[in-house]
């Protein structure tokens, strides 16, 4: 038995590429936020990676607010798109962790891993599902920049957590 889904559940897994948009802008800003303020309060072995983080969220929050002003992307930006299995995932990211006045290194990896596992999740599907242009090529950078930073982070992680400091 091939179960159907229903008009509004179809509908519910689509969204506009200007939504997508918006969600994507608001998961950099929101970072970016959440890193700044951060960064007084860690340790200062890590203190350069929480700095580091803020300034590619804001590229990251400024390529996409570049975007929507782009002409290119005006020409797509109400095209449907399918929202990826992620996208419930990623948007929770909106929503930011208390870590406290004085977080521990390895409560920030972990934070820090969750939210590029999920933007690189989410851009990578985005990718797959967008229209040919520059909203497309936009996912694909972000989704290969993304890996990189989940694996840097990784090493990092592996460096504080398990042998004791970078």
């Amino acid at each position: 038995m091939t179960i159907t889904p229903s008009g509004k559940d179809k509908l519910s897994s689509c969204s506009t590429l200007q939504d997508v948009l918006k969600v994507a802008t608001e998961f950099e800003r929101t970072a970016r936020d959440f890193y700044a303020a951060l960064a007084p309060k860690v340790s200062k072995r890590i203190r350069y990676l929480v700095d580091e983080l803020v300034v590619e969220e804001q590229a990251h929050y400024d390529l996409f607010t570049k975007l929507a002003n782009d002409p290119e992307v005006e020409k797509q930006i109400k095209q449907e798109i399918n929202l990826p299995p992620s996208n419930k995932r990623f948007s929770d990211c909106i929503q930011l962790p208390d870590l406290g006045d004085n977080p521990d290194d390895q409560s920030i990896l972990q934070y820090a891993l969750g939210r590029e596992q999920a933007a690189m999740d989410q851009y990578h599907a985005l990718a797959e599902n967008a229209p040919e242009g520059p909203l497309k090529d936009v996912f694909t950078y972000l989704a290969q920049e993304e890996t990189e930073h989940k694996n840097e982070l990784e090493k990092i992680y592996y460096e504080v957590v398990h042998s004791g400091g970078v």
